[in-house]
């Protein structure tokens, strides 16, 4: 899986920092681990990365502060690694753009297991089998919205509406299934790739922000509606 592929890890607990960079470069990883938050964006403008273990919790700039500049000029993996666990924190992590999250203390192995399984889930999203292409509408069109689904883009009325990765395969995968009631769990499986773990934080906040783009209120949603104690369906 890893294939050589470069890892940033933003953190500044160097006995954190020594775990994450031995367990990652023992799955084949390259690392390059950034202590201080102020440095991270060059490091991004300089060099590519393949995915970003990000902290909270960080001197010059948080990881919050981070997440947020970056994620409209980098569409890779984000992963929060962070000691709260406090859902507010987790919920306004995700809400700012990172695609998951694991809390410390962590076991390495997990850690190692998510960020393949983030990867492996870009991967699908950025280069489809050609089978899956075949199978896929070029446009799907609802109310006011029309997704674009090979391009990536997204239109309500005639204005273009910007996706992070993780919200766009959201959408897209309950708009290709209309009108079917998915679970968190089976929302979390299809996308993220790996089993739920019983946090729907993540499943939930990016509900949320896709609903903030797509509907004309979202807290009355028409088109990504809630069957309450079912879970979530696109309504064709």
């Amino acid at each position: 899986m890893s294939g050589g592929r470069r890892i940033l890890i933003v953190e500044d607990d160097e006995d954190i920092s020594m775990v994450e960079e031995a367990y990652m470069e023992a799955a084949g990883f390259q690392t390059v681990i950034a202590a201080d938050g102020a440095v991270v964006f060059g490091l991004l403008e300089e060099e590519q990365f393949d995915l970003i273990l990000l902290d909270l919790m960080l001197p010059g700039k948080s990881g919050y502060e981070i997440c947020r500049e970056i994620r409209g000029k980098v569409d890779i993996p984000i992963l929060m690694v962070t000691a709260r666990t406090e859902s507010v924190d987790k919920i306004r992590g995700l809400g700012l753009g990172a695609d998951d999250y694991i809390a410390k203390p962590f076991d390495p192995a997990e850690l190692v297991a998510r960020v393949n399984a983030n990867l492996r889930q870009y991967d699908r999203m950025m280069q489809k089998l050609p089978e899956e292409k075949e199978k896929q509408p070029e446009e799907i069109r609802t109310h006011d919205l029309r997704i674009l689904v090979n391009s990536w883009n997204v239109y309500k009325g005639d204005k273009e509406i910007k996706f992070p990765n993780r919200e766009f395969e959201i959408l897209k995968f309950l708009a290709m299934n209309p009108n079917i009631v998915f679970s968190k769990e089976q929302l979390f499986e299809k996308i993220w790739g790996y089993d739920y773990v019983g946090d729907s934080a993540t499943v939930m906040v990016h509900i949320n922000r896709i609903r903030e783009k797509i509907e004309d209120d979202s807290r009355s949603p028409k088109i990504l509606e809630t069957v309450w104690g079912a879970g979530y369906r696109f309504n064709k």
